[in-house]
C-alpha cells in the first residue's frame, strides 16, 4: 500500500484529502507538527508528499529542499497561491506538481495515482527507509543521521538496504551475500564480515553505535 504524507494546516482540507485517499487505498497521515515535518516524514516514511506553501513556522518551500536533502520521492504542492511565480518557485524548489486550490477530490487522487506510477511501477524501492533516526535515501545511495551525511560504497549501501528492509528480522548471512554479490560463483564469507565492520565503523563514526547487531551463527540486524 502506498504511503501519503499530507503537510496541510488545514484540518478541514487534510481530512478530506485523507479521506479520500483512504477511499481509493492508499495510506494517508496528516502532519501535526509543523515545527518538525521531518521529523514525521522519516518516522512515516512516504511514498509521496502533499504538501502546502504557506504553513506555520517554515513554508512548503522550506520543507520541499529539506526533504530533496534525503530523497528524490514525488512532491505535489497545493496552494491558493497559483499565480505563474508561486508554480515556477515550486517546481525551482523540488516540487513535481502543482495543484491549485480549491480542488477537486478524485481529481487530486488521479494526479497522485499517476506520480506513483511513474515513480515506482517499474520496480522503484521505498524512496527512504528510517530507522532510529537514521534516513536511507535510494535515490543516492546515502545515510543522514542529524547533522551528518555519510556516503555509502555499493557493498555498504546494499547492506544496510538489506537490513532496513527487514527491521527487526535477523538477516542470514547467506541472503546477505546473495543480494550483494548475484553471483552463483564462490565469495569467501570473510569479505561479508569485512564489509559488515567497515560499515560499523563509519556508522559509530557518526554516533550510530550498535546500529547493526549480530546473531552468532545466524546473521545480522538493525538493531
Amino acid at each position: 500500500m502506498y504511503r501519503i504524507f499530507v503537510v496541510e494546516d488545514d484540518p478541514g482540507i487534510a481530512g478530506a484529502v485523507c479521506a479520500q485517499g483512504k477511499n481509493w487505498g492508499l495510506e494517508m497521515r496528516a502532519c501535526e507538527d509543523f515545527q518538525h515535518v521531518m521529523g514525521e516524514f522519516s518516522a512515516f516514511s512516504p511514498h509521496l508528499v502533499l504538501m502546502d506553501i504557506g504553513l506555520p513556522f517554515y513554508n512548503g518551500y522550506y520543507w520541499c529542499q529539506e526533504i530533496r536533502k534525503v530523497s528524490s520521492l514525488p512532491v505535489i504542492f497545493l496552494s491558493s497561491a497559483s499565480d505563474n511565480m508561486n508554480i515556477i518557485m515550486a517546481m525551482n524548489m523540488g516540487g513535481d506538481d502543482f495543484i491549485a486550490k480549491p480542488f477537486d477530490l478524485t481529481v487530486l487522487i488521479a494526479k497522485i495515482q499517476a506520480m506513483l506510477r511513474r515513480a515506482y511501477d517499474f520496480g522503484g524501492s521505498l524512496p527512504v527507509l528510517e530507522h532510529r533516526g537514521a534516513m536511507l535515501s535510494t535515490g543516492d545511495h546515502t545515510l543522514t543521521y542529524g547533522e551528518a551525511k555519510l556516503e555509502l560504497s555499493k557493498n555498504e549501501y546494499g547492506i544496510l538496504l538489506t537490513l532496513m528492509e527487514n527491521k527487526g528480522k535477523v538477516v542470514s548471512r547467506e541472503k546477505l551475500m546473495e543480494r550483494l554479490w548475484e553471483t552463483d560463483s564462490f565469495v569467501d564469507e570473510n569479505t561479508l564480515t569485512v564489509n559488515v565492520n567497515r560499515l560499523r565503523k563509519k556508522l559509530e563514526g557518526i554516533g550510530l553505535t550498535d546500529f547493526i547487531a549480530t546473531k552468532f551463527g545466524v546473521g545480522y540486524l538493525v538493531g
